[in-house]
């Protein structure tokens, strides 16, 4: 990679539910203006991982995190954690339109975060929505409620509704878990152009996925990092770990 500057810095970081532990000392770094992709079987601590990045953790009742996670090289525990995930949005595995019109899906977070002026909402609309590869199928329909969209639709409408407030970095938790392959592949056409502008985390059990889209993977497995490599060497012979290697043939998982 050219641009190989740290965007995100995890450092031994281990996450328990109660008594049980789901991420054992992970230690990775993440580069601006990359797709990272992360892989590995059900239960691998992949979606904590991403809620300990943007803090969703702080949610999770009986959750305990330590280690640390800089972003720009500042302890994210040291910033709010609404400014946080201004900063870092979140895609859910399941396209989750909120029960309001299209149009104020995408305005929602910029009024909250204080932007009135109609003329700039509707820029900021049509902008995120041009960047999810939505617009031209909801122009005419932005009163609609967002529940009638298809489901394809409505996860693309989550993306835009992440991309209101230009996030600096994008975590996408398996989003195509509940739509066709076609909505799959312009949703990943959509993410090589956002990527120009911001980094990418790609949390996926598809590994043909990973292979096509990141830059960049991770394997995890049982809560811990097996190992980190270009997806180019991962998936062409030079995992290093055989576990990695049996994972992306299908051997497990």
């Amino acid at each position: 990679m050219e641009n190989q500057t740290k965007k995100i810095e995890i450092s031994d970081l281990t996450a328990r539910y109660a008594t049980q532990v789901v991420l054992k000392n992970i230690t990775m770094d993440i580069y601006k203006k990359e797709i990272f992709a992360i892989i590995g079987p059900a239960s691998a601590g992949k979606s904590t991982l991403l809620k300990c990045i943007n803090r969703m953790s702080d949610f999770i009742r009986n959750i305990s995190v330590s280690g640390s996670i800089k972003l720009d090289g500042q302890d994210t525990r040291s910033e709010d954690g609404s400014s946080l995930r201004r900063r870092v949005g979140m895609v859910s595995p399941l396209p989750v339109g909120l029960p309001m019109t299209v149009w104020d899906n995408v305005a929602f977070a910029p009024r909250m975060a204080g932007v009135r002026d109609k003329r700039k909402l509707n820029e900021i609309v049509e902008d995120c929505l041009r960047n999810a590869a939505l617009w031209d199928e909801v122009k005419d329909r932005l009163g609609t409620l967002a529940t009638r969209l298809s489901g394809g639709q409505q996860q693309r409408l989550t993306i835009a509704r992440s991309l209101s407030l230009r996030p600096e970095v994008l975590c996408l938790d398996e989003f195509s878990i509940a739509i066709d392959p076609v909505t799959t592949m312009r949703i990943e056409e959509v993410l090589e152009r956002l990527k120009v502008n911001m980094t990418i985390i790609l949390v996926t059990n598809i590994v043909q996925q990973a292979r096509r889209l990141a830059e960049r993977t991770a394997m995890m497995l049982d809560g811990q990092l097996i190992e980190v490599g270009y997806t180019s060497e991962l998936f062409y012979g030079g995992a290093k770990d055989p576990r990695t290697k049996e994972y992306i043939e299908g051997r497990f998982g």
